[in-house]
């Protein structure tokens, strides 16, 4: 009996104990109340004022295209500016909702501060892109729609546009290559669209048993028939070595910039129909096997 009235006293007491502690979370909790209401209320107003503020930033970028527009600003320099002013303005507004949220700006010097040296050494590439982007917009050794060959790698074609950290080409057969800033800055690179004619030069061999002369009158009348070759610019047929199977015989034409691969693609087709016309031989490589049969004694 005794047993069982401490065994009772003791449930008791444990059940006063967790209904003391489950008070005082209570009282916690109803103490945090105002306090966590506050912070998610501002909170809220924070995130507000981010989508607000992301409204603005589109607003003032599409204030300043107009104006650098009307400016006439080259395509390039705008996309540059345009990328640069909305990293600035995004990070301005990250601090400012930084301080709203009770983050003192000294703490957010610090941080930046302690971070800087992290984020050098992180990004180095990156920044030497974003330097690279300043070169470029300032020296401007092309433009958005010319077609340049960046000599390091073998990129080439067509400039879509030029970002912070990147330059996109588009290619021939439709293909977008990004090319890094840094990259274009510091290599030698070609610009083919910064004149408004170009020179095809091409060579093309004959066998040696064929007439150099005729050849080179062949070529020439295809030259001059086609109506793209400029005739005012100087046309040249030349022989311009004699090689181990071929002479080989150059040609060079002026043409427009925007129509040099249409036109030496079909210039180099119709030679070859005129040659096989007159009968001028291309050489090529060629195997010769010899069968040797055994004689039987």
């Amino acid at each position: 009996m005794q047993e069982t009235e401490q065994l009772g006293e003791q449930v008791v007491q444990a059940v006063q104990e967790k209904a003391q502690e489950v008070n005082q979370f209570v009282s916690f909790i109803n103490g945090k109340i105002p306090d966590m209401l506050a912070f998610g209320l501002k909170l809220l107003i924070a995130v507000l004022i981010f989508l607000v503020g992301s409204k603005v930033i589109s607003l003032i970028q599409k204030m300043l295209n107009r104006s650098f527009r009307r400016a006439q600003m080259e395509e390039g320099s705008l996309n540059f500016i345009n990328s640069l002013v909305r990293a600035v303005l995004y990070v301005l507004l990250v601090a400012v909702l930084a301080g709203y949220l009770g983050v003192q700006s000294t703490s957010i010097a610090a941080l930046l501060g302690s971070m800087g040296v992290g984020i050098v050494f992180a990004l180095k590439e990156s920044l030497s892109n974003l330097a690279g982007g300043f070169i470029l917009l300032m020296m401007k050794p092309f433009a958005v729609g010319d077609y340049i060959k960046e000599d390091d790698n073998g990129n080439e074609g067509t400039v879509e546009r030029i970002d912070l950290f990147y330059t996109y080409l588009l290619t021939p057969d439709n293909r977008t290559v990004s090319v890094p800033n840094g990259k274009l800055s510091n290599t030698s690179l070609t610009n083919v669209s910064t004149q408004d004619k170009r020179q095809i030069r091409e060579i093309i061999g004959i066998s040696y048993e064929a007439d150099i002369r005729e050849a080179k009158g062949v070529i020439e009348r295809v030259l001059l028939a086609d109506e793209a070759v400029m005739t005012a610019e100087p046309m040249e047929v030349f022989v311009d070595r004699l090689g181990e199977s071929s002479v080989d015989i150059g040609w060079r034409v002026w043409v427009k910039s925007e129509e040099y691969f249409a036109v030496k693609w079909r210039l180099t087709e119709e030679i070859k129909y005129a040659f096989d016309e007159a009968g001028i031989e291309i050489p090529y490589r060629q195997l010769e096997v010899a069968v040797r049969q055994a004689v039987k004694e």
